[in-house]
């Protein structure tokens, strides 16, 4: 795990949980909510659809 990984998910887990981008980014030591949001905070993007057809290419390359 890298360290951008951990502090990926140290911010992720946070956002998911509901607390606001300002107590995150104070969190991570960032002086602009904007960056945190930027940088670390995922969009939530993948829909089903999405995620259906990222599992049938990858289940199939394992075989």
């Amino acid at each position: 795990m890298t360290s951008h990984v951990f502090r990926k998910t140290a911010a992720t887990v946070p956002d998911e949980a509901g607390l606001s981008a300002r107590r995150i980014a104070d969190q991570l030591g960032h002086s602009r909510p904007s960056l945190t949001q930027d940088v670390y905070l995922g969009r939530k993007a993948v829909t089903e659809d999405t995620a259906t057809a990222l599992e049938t290419v990858f289940d199939s390359e394992s075989e």
